[in-house]
């Protein structure tokens, strides 16, 4: 393999130089570096992460702890966060935490280890307290899909109006008795959603009724089930709201099953916007957050607090989008039914 030596005799510079082209650091004249970059590439020269760790004290490494990588939520946040990690330079170490928050904790302490330059959080359980401990001696840290108040980066949507524009948009279709599958209750932004569910039935003048509420843990199984409880508790169902589009596409098989028209007996609503829900029967309403986005601002923030060292902390707050498919038309049916008993 070659060495920085080989790169620096074959274009006719010092060591320094090339390792100064290598780092960015330092002042190099135009035609110096086109001829040290030209003999990288004649050389296929690989730089040697570890001992440039070691002078830089920079791995070029984000790593990246999300609580389900079987969420399609998920991969669409990792897949923005790695195209914009790429373009600068960075790779991701990628870790499912399964929900635990000890696990959580252990990938953490193993990504310091392994001097990450910083640490992205994907819907973390971790207390703020236990974020405020270990502030002072880690790396960068952004915590996406969570509002926080701390000194270190957040990123969000805005999942109450996310929420209260489902919930609305369920009683403009004419539903009354609406239930609600609810996240996990450890979850900031699942409580976020029952909030603003809970705010449009208020405005509405409905009463919140806790039975029309049923827990799920973002899973299409918990879905399915907590829509058989909804059934059982409320015979006469006209709308749910899905704190996530898995555990709507679980409520929409039940639904199926007990023979249910959807969305002419009970409409639908999801939350998050995965691929998925556009090829689910009927096509699932949803409320769309900005995933893709989400990663790739991670990074840039990321990026800022790295290589520019910007102490300041942004906590970004997004605007998801209702995006209204057939699940949840009932109108639509109303008055093609209309329109066949006229006929």
């Amino acid at each position: 393999m070659a060495t920085i030596k080989d790169v620096a005799k074959l274009a006719g510079v010092s060591v320094s130089t090339v390792s100064r082209v290598l780092n960015g650091s330092g002042y190099v004249d135009k035609t110096t570096e086109e001829r040290v970059l030209s003999s990288i590439r004649s050389l296929n020269y690989q730089p040697n992460r570890i001992a440039r760790s070691l002078v830089t004290r920079k791995t070029k490494t984000i790593g990246l702890i999300l609580p389900d990588i079987t969420n399609p939520f998920f991969p669409e946040v990792v897949r923005g966060a790695e195209d914009e990690a790429h373009k600068r330079g960075y790779n991701i170490i990628l870790c499912n935490s399964d929900w635990d928050e000890e696990k959580e904790q252990v990938y953490l302490s193993v990504l310091q280890q392994q001097c990450v330059d910083g640490v992205i959080l994907v819907g973390t359980k971790l207390s703020e307290s236990y974020l405020v401990s270990i502030a002072a001696t880690f790396p960068p840290i952004v915590v996406i899909d969570r509002t926080i108040a701390l000194d270190m980066h957040s990123i969000s949507s805005n999942n109450i109006q996310g929420a209260y524009a489902a919930t609305g948009h369920l009683l403009a279709q004419g539903c009354r008795i609406i239930g609600h599958i609810s996240g996990p209750e450890q979850s900031v932004s699942a409580r976020q959603r029952m909030q603003g569910y809970r705010q449009a039935l208020d405005e509405a003048g409905i009463p919140f009724l806790p039975e029309l509420v049923v827990g799920g843990d973002y899973r299409m199984t918990t879905g399915k089930a907590a829509a058989a409880e909804l059934l059982r508790r409320s015979p006469q169902l006209e709308g749910i709201f899905c704190a996530n589009d898995l555990m709507a596409i679980g409520a929409l098989e039940q639904l199926r099953e007990a023979s249910f028209r959807v969305p002419r007996d009970v409409a639908v609503v999801g939350y998050d916007g995965i691929a998925m829900s556009r090829y689910v029967y009927p096509p699932l309403t949803t409320v769309v957050q900005p995933t893709y986005r989400m990663g790739e601002r991670a990074i840039q923030l990321l990026f800022d607090s790295i290589e520019r060292n910007q102490p300041e902390f942004q906590h970004i707050e997004l605007e998801p989008l209702l995006e209204i498919r057939k699940s949840s038309t009932r109108r639509a049916c109303d008055e093609n039914a209309s329109r066949s008993r006229h006929r």
